[in-house]
């Protein structure tokens, strides 16, 4: 059976704060690694009172200091955001402290509003210098070299698996070319996933990071009991992306029993869309539901994201869908 990893937003949700947000990411790691999960990546956004994850390498810190053997990274770090040097650093210093541990998946939004990204770069406005701030940090990593006037420390001759994230074909392309591995974004925006995924595999260039493609997916998985609980569960979700579609980002909200009083049919539409890769139900929907998806994507590994309000029930959703792979690979 292929690898399952889990993505993690840390939320805070209604009634809560980020201090115990903080406490359900590393318990949710914690489970993740006692199931069998490869990896728990955490995302950079910004100004989104719901979602905690800003200082993605701080927070990566602290999951990797509090579990053992799964792998930890970003998922990812939104390079226009940040000079490609201090990424290095953070990641060479992080690696250092958990060799062989650590990920860095490397995104071109700015996982935030304009007037958000304008504050965060300061002196940089766009993404369009991607592949040269890849190529900048992908050098950094590399072990120096004499003369060498710009080295991290630390960071070079450190060995850090570098992904590119995407959910166009722009990354796709550049992943191939760089010989890297590649995760796309089929959990919030799935539209150009089979093209991307077919870009990537038949231009992929082997390098000295990857001599094959690897392809991870993100796939939304809501798993409870019942299927109704379920679909009652996923409402967490379909409402926080309703409220950013509405330009009021908030809070996770608790899940509601009737999600067709919420939205609009425009919006309704938009959701079902953008959230096409969910499976959502009881554990034979589940299990059945991530069979079909991999058996028609193929992907390497998949990238599983929850967003469920009560902790609980979501480190529930993520034992079904363990429990799911290991029918599954049986």
């Amino acid at each position: 059976m292929i690898p399952f990893s889990i993505l993690d937003l840390a939320p805070v949700t209604e009634g809560s704060d980020t201090t115990q947000a903080f406490r359900n990411t590393l318990d949710l790691a914690q489970l993740g690694e006692r199931l069998g999960y490869q990896r728990y990546w955490l995302a950079e956004h910004h100004n989104m009172p719901g979602i905690a994850s800003a200082a993605t390498a701080v927070l990566i810190g602290h999951v990797a200091g509090g579990t053992s053997t799964i792998r930890v990274g970003a998922g990812g770090i939104m390079l226009p955001n940040h000079a490609p040097l201090q990424v290095a650093e953070a990641f060479g210093t992080l690696a250092s402290l958990y060799p062989g541990r650590i990920d860095l998946g490397l995104g071109r939004a700015p996982g935030t509003d304009q007037p958000t990204a304008k504050a965060l770069r300061r002196y940089f406005d766009s993404a369009d210098a991607f592949p040269q701030d890849v190529l900048e940090l992908l050098g950094y990593f590399e072990p120096a070299v004499p003369g060498q006037q710009v080295r991290a420390v630390p960071g070079a001759g450190i060995e850090v698996p570098v992904w590119l994230l995407g959910s166009s074909l722009f990354s796709a392309k550049l992943s191939a070319q760089l010989g890297l591995p590649f995760a796309f974004a089929s959990h919030f925006a799935p539209d150009a996933m089979d093209e991307a995924l077919a870009l990537y595999r038949r231009d992929f260039r082997p390098s000295a990071r990857l001599q094959r493609p690897y392809a991870m997916l993100g796939l939304n998985v809501v798993a409870a009991d019942g299927d109704a609980e379920a679909r009652r569960l996923f409402t967490t979700q379909q409402q926080s992306f309703i409220n950013l579609r509405r330009g009021r980002p908030g809070l996770i909200p608790p899940p509601i029993d009737d999600i067709e009083s919420y939205w609009t049919p425009p919006e309704k539409l938009m959701v079902e869309r953008a959230l096409a890769c969910a499976v959502v139900g009881a554990p034979d929907a589940v299990t059945a539901g991530i069979e079909a998806f991999i058996a028609r994507h193929q992907p390497d590994e998949l990238l599983l994201t929850a967003n469920v309000f009560d902790h609980a029930a979501r480190r529930h959703s993520f034992e079904i869908a363990a429990a799911a792979r290991d029918r599954l690979g049986a």
